[in-house]
Order: C-alpha cells, then sequence, then structure tokens
C-alpha cells in the first residue's frame, strides 16, 4: 500500500489527497478543523472511490459475456494504487488505467481519472471514465462515499443535526437486504426538505434516494458550522452511518447495490451505464462550509 499524499488549498480549506485510492484523507479549516472523518476504528476509510461497482453483487459475482467475475462490494479502484497526473497548489489530478489485477475481475479497457480542486473555499471532486476498449461498450457504475464528522464542531449534539435538502423530497427511498437492494419502496423519512438525524435512521444500513430531486444539501446543526454538499451527473444518493459512529457519509451514485432477484448480465443491472467505445462519462460534487 503506498502512502504518498498531497495537500493543496488556500486561505479558507485545505485538503489532503493519497495516491492510495486517490482517496481525500483530510479536509481543514483554516483554524485546524477537520470536518473529515478520521477513518477511526467504526470505519477505517475517509471517502473511498466506488468503480466499477457500487454496493454489492450477488454472491460477488458479475456475469460479463457469459463468464462469471469476482469483484467484491464497491469495486477495485477504493484498493489499487493511482498515478499521479498533476499536483498543484490548488489541486491535483490522479488517474488509473488497467492491469492484470483489474482484468481479471473486470475484463475491459478503461481510464479513471480524479480532479481535486479547492477554489474560493469551497472543494471540489470531479470523475471522469473513458471506455478504451475497441468496438465494444462499456459496463459500469461509480460512486462517491465522503465520510463527515458528525458531529461537525465539538460541543454540538450530534442528535440536533439536519440535512436539509434544496428540494422537497417526497419520493419513496429503498433499503439494503442482507447487502442487496429489497424490492420494495419504503415511506421517505424526509419532512418536506429536512431530514432530522439519529441513528434509528441506519438501523437497516444506508438510505438511498433512488429518485431524488435535490443536486445540493445542507448538513448541520442551528448556529454551527454548515456544509454545504452538492453534486452533477449522479442520478442517486446514498445517506449512511454505522449507529453510533461520528461520522455521515453523503454519497452521490451512478448505480447502487443489485436488487434482489437479479440474475442477468452486468450490462442489464439496474444502475449501470454503457459506456460507448472512446466516449467520456463524467460527474462531479463540491463541499464548502458555511459559517453560522
Amino acid at each position: 500500500m503506498r502512502t504518498e499524499t498531497h495537500s493543496f488549498g488556500d486561505d479558507t480549506l485545505t485538503a489532503t489527497v493519497s495516491v492510495q485510492g486517490a482517496e481525500l484523507v483530510s479536509l481543514r479549516l483554516q483554524d485546524g478543523t477537520n470536518l473529515l472523518w478520521d477513518a477511526g476504528s467504526a470505519w477505517r476509510r475517509h471517502s473511498p472511490v466506488l468503480f466499477p461497482i457500487v454496493g454489492q453483487l450477488p454472491n460477488n459475482e458479475a456475469l460479463i459475456d457469459g463468464k462469471t467475475y469476482r469483484m467484491t462490494q464497491h469495486g477495485f479502484a477504493r484498493d489499487k494504487a493511482f498515478r499521479w497526473l498533476e499536483r498543484n497548489p490548488d489541486g491535483c489530478v490522479l488517474e488509473l488505467q488497467p492491469d492484470d489485477e483489474t482484468l481479471a475481475l473486470f475484463p475491459f479497457q478503461f481510464r479513471l481519472w480524479l480532479s481535486y480542486q479547492i477554489m474560493n473555499g469551497e472543494l471540489t471532486v470531479t470523475y471522469t471514465v473513458r471506455n478504451k476498449e475497441t468496438g465494444r461498450e462499456m459496463p459500469f457504475s461509480l460512486g462517491a462515499h465522503p465520510a463527515f464528522r458528525w458531529p461537525l464542531q465539538a460541543g454540538k449534539k450530534r442528535e440536533d443535526y439536519r440535512l436539509v435538502f434544496e428540494e422537497a423530497e417526497p419520493e419513496p427511498i429503498r433499503r439494503l437486504e442482507k447487502g442487496l437492494l429489497d424490492p420494495a419502496a419504503r415511506p421517505t423519512p424526509v419532512k418536506g426538505r429536512e431530514l432530522a438525524l439519529h441513528d434509528d435512521l441506519f438501523a437497516e444500513d444506508a438510505i438511498i434516494f433512488d429518485r431524488i430531486r435535490s443536486r445540493s444539501v445542507e448538513f448541520g446543526v442551528p448556529g454551527g458550522t454548515k456544509l454545504h454538499f452538492a453534486w452533477h451527473g449522479f442520478p442517486q444518493l446514498g445517506v449512511w452511518t454505522k449507529p453510533g459512529a461520528h461520522f455521515l457519509c453523503i454519497e452521490p451514485w451512478q448505480g447502487y447495490a443489485t436488487p434482489h432477484g437479479f440474475s442477468g448480465e452486468f450490462r442489464t443491472k439496474p444502475g449501470v451505464v454503457l459506456l460507448q467505445p472512446d466516449q467520456e462519462w463524467t460527474a462531479h460534487w463540491s463541499v464548502k462550509a458555511v459559517a453560522a
């Protein structure tokens, strides 16, 4: 495992990214407050990259062109060493290309690169996937998984925190059952635009908004620092924590765990993108702190 990192930022916000998994590992305000989860014992990651799947496959297996490939939850990108393309005072760019290990799991030629940039106190993370196959479309999913401290500030109570969505979210949500998507929709826990956060919400794992209307959300508590989190190009959103842990993951996704009962080719799995040869897919998310 490679531990090389790059730090960058401005007068308001500073980030650190690791070459291992192209993972964001620190996000600090000028006063030193770390907004990002510290990968403590409750969950040993900060902000993994989910590629080429989001969630879990039945028996951890994908059927691709009639052949079975083993792929564990969230794919392999989060555990691979990327390559630095750029390292600058305000950001960095990293890429991942196939090797013998990835081809044994996912038999496609691809290029995945991440661009991190801080400008005017806001971090933007952009994901781009290119299909390098000749004459063959490439199926994949991709998701972000940043974990923010909950509470963000010492002295604030976790149960006072809220997610306030850009728009009302009346559509039903989805849940997981033994790692796969439960076919039954559930009533939304969002009241208008507001989701009151408490551990009971996550007793059944993540809250999955597969029909999300909003493209931004505010995470915080009245009278305290809030995070404004926005996403573009990701059609789904997951919200997750381990009950009792001091982090909250706000996860824009393209794709999600396999629905119970699905047994077809990976290319027909709900949520999968079919990228044509020599074409690119891109999406991004951004976050900034909003003072009380």
